[in-house]
């Protein structure tokens, strides 16, 4: 992925996002917390979809603002295709794009239609953004091929500082129906519980394949710990995470603020060899 440099030219949606990426990607540590939480994020996800893909499977990157995770995997040797809302920030995925297959698909993601379902389907920090948890997880799975994955992550609603309602206790969901798709964690609407995911799923016609609950508030910053970032290893916090990760699954449930989930769609399964 090319690291890019802001032109006079740019549109505002392309600064915004450069923005994040500076932070996340290109190695600006002014919010070590932040930097250390997307890192992490990406390493699960990407581990977790190396693990049901093989080279040339068909990816589907739905509503994926910058593209990294598009860009990541297709350098792995994947077949990507970049979606999100914002047709014009193609232009700059375009611009970091530097080897591997990308094709680009913007447009609403529940109007999208494919000649051929996808391998894998990635939805990360998306699902919080819509009005209709359920209605989007269906419409991913019709995009997913039988047998085929779909790969999401979002923030975890169990964690002790989540602010934001749970989808099953909500009796009209269309009263959030002005407010989605909002980019940035000031746009989330529910924050799903790990009690939650199996039954969404399970109506999309999906199965769950694992779940994992990671970054704890030493790895973000939360709590007024950014400042040790600045004085501790790397080493130091991710080992305390690696602590974290494996206490009592209550405990996990309640430190822990992000929450990755591999699905897969069931019916008639496809075998491959």
């Amino acid at each position: 992925m090319r690291t890019v440099v802001p032109a006079a030219d740019w549109p505002d949606s392309w600064r915004h996002v450069y923005e994040f990426d500076r932070v996340e990607i290109f190695g600006e540590r002014r919010n070590p917390g932040h930097t250390q939480a997307y890192q992490a994020r990406a390493r699960h996800l990407l581990e977790m979809a190396a693990e049901v893909l093989k080279l040339g499977d068909r990816v589907l990157d739905l509503a994926a603002a910058q593209g990294n995770y598009t860009l990541w995997l297709a350098e792995q040797g994947y077949d990507v295709t970049w979606n999100d809302l914002r047709a014009d920030l193609e232009g700059y995925v375009r611009l970091k794009h530097e080897r591997g297959s990308v094709r680009y698909a913007p447009g609403d993601a529940f109007k999208l239609e494919f000649p051929e379902p996808f391998d894998l389907v990635i939805i990360t920090e998306i699902i919080e953004h819509v009005a209709h948890p359920d209605e989007f997880l269906a419409q991913v799975a019709r995009l997913t091929r039988p047998g085929g994955y779909v790969l999401l992550s979002t923030p975890n609603g169990e964690y002790f500082l989540s602010d934001r309602p749970r989808f099953s206790d909500t009796a009209d969901a269309s009263q959030y129906e002005a407010m989605q798709f909002q980019p940035d964690a000031s746009g989330h609407i529910f924050l799903l519980h790990m009690d939650e995911v199996a039954p969404l799923a399970q109506a999309a016609g999906l199965t769950v394949r694992e779940v994992r609950l990671f970054t704890n508030p030493l790895t973000n910053g939360h709590l007024r710990t950014a400042f040790l970032h600045r004085v501790l290893p790397a080493a130091v916090i991710s080992g305390f995470e690696w602590v974290t990760r494996r206490m009592p699954e209550w405990i996990v449930r309640r430190s822990h603020t992000a929450m990755a989930v591999l699905l897969q769609r069931t019916g008639d399964t496809v075998s491959r060899v």
